[in-house]
């Protein structure tokens, strides 16, 4: 799993400012006792210091210290004991001020011993990518989970051979068994079809679930996107702020990247131009993408598979496997039937 640097900064820096709060919690906490027990802090600043002092003194005196460690051992237990007894009398639990870590894993450093991110950090990450996400998509009410089939008849339609109910099922099964089964050999997932059919709830749930697994998910405008790599592979000027180049890098090193309306807004050009660098550029990273687009040919010439959605209520109406070779031709004639059966399944004219 990969992680978005600007995301784990600032999961890092929420991470960080929640152990410092803490650590000032405990220090308000032990500051209390003290006032009230200040035999508590007698016996603190006692066991802070004998292990030093008696280990100087059998060094110095060039003796076996492992006497003096046994009544060491044995007077700290005592002083133990008699700490969690004050503790206890004066109406606290006996390890109420022990400066004990929240993660044992980590011991709240956030990085596990062979460097990578510990569980308890990504659990921070996951909450900030979540958080970015749902400025433009509706996370927290759009959930696989919280999704209702109350709306969806049980009668069949003839003209499809089963009801929207079976219809939904079948839709809510593959895009859930995708997320829930999210890895790098995912492969792509691209919806194709009128505006208004449900394709951005869809795209939600699978970010919401991919998401809380622990993958790096980047959503983001087709406009936005091209503009930066315009201004990064062609210098063309950027009304954004953001580095282009720090922008690039984490649209193609993400494990899932949302795209609405990939190349809708490009001329014809850069469109085919782009499609092309994608693809090649997923073969290479073998990273998982999910399109969303109204054109039939794209879909064809990009997807491994695609999704047809109904108009409302929105059903998949077919699955399209993609099996051809790469690169694509669009006069092929295998190429021109898909095209053409795609077209025939949304055609409403």
């Amino acid at each position: 799993m990969t992680q978005d640097p600007k995301i784990m900064a600032a999961a890092l820096r929420q991470f960080q400012q929640d152990r410092e709060e803490r650590r000032a919690q405990l220090e308000r906490r032990t500051a209390e006792v003290y006032r009230r027990l200040p035999r508590v802090e007698s016996i603190d600043r006692e066991l802070r210091g004998t292990v030093a002092e008696i280990m100087i003194a059998a060094f110095e005196n060039d003796r076996d210290p492992a006497p003096a460690l046994k009544a060491l051992s044995e007077h700290n237990l005592q002083l133990q004991r008699e700490r969690a007894e004050l503790l206890v009398g004066g109406g606290y639990a006996f390890d109420y001020i022990d400066d004990k870590p929240l993660c044992p894993l980590c011991e709240d450093s956030g990085y596990l011993r062979d460097g990578s991110p510990c569980r308890c950090l990504m659990s921070y990450y996951t909450r900030e990518q979540n958080r970015r996400l749902s400025k433009l998509l509706d996370l927290g009410g759009q959930s696989f989970d919280s999704f209702s089939f109350d709306w969806y008849s049980s009668e069949v339609w003839p003209q499809y051979g089963r009801s929207p109910l079976e219809n939904m099922e079948t839709i809510r099964e593959i895009c859930g068994n995708y997320a829930h089964t999210f890895g790098p050999r995912s492969g792509n997932l691209l919806f194709t079809g009128a505006p208004g059919l449900g394709k951005t709830f869809l795209t939600a749930c699978i970010a919401r679930e991919v998401s809380d697994h622990g993958f790096s998910v980047v959503y983001d405008t087709a406009a936005h996107i091209f503009q930066q790599f315009e201004s990064g592979k062609f210098g063309r000027d950027n009304p954004y702020e953001e580095d282009p180049d720090r922008e690039i890098n984490r649209y193609l090193n993400c494990d899932l990247l949302l795209m609405d309306e990939p190349y809708g807004q490009l001329d014809v050009k850069l469109r085919f131009y782009l499609e092309d660098e994608l693809v090649n550029i997923w073969k290479k990273l073998n990273s998982t993408v999910l399109f969303v687009t109204h054109n039939i040919e794209e879909a064809v010439y990009v997807a491994e598979r695609i999704l047809v959605l109904t108009n409302k209520p929105t059903k998949i109406k077919a699955e399209i496997p993609v099996d051809l070779p790469r690169p694509r031709n669009l006069i092929d004639p295998k190429f021109v039937e898909l095209r053409k059966q795609v077209t025939e399944l949304i055609r409403w004219w």
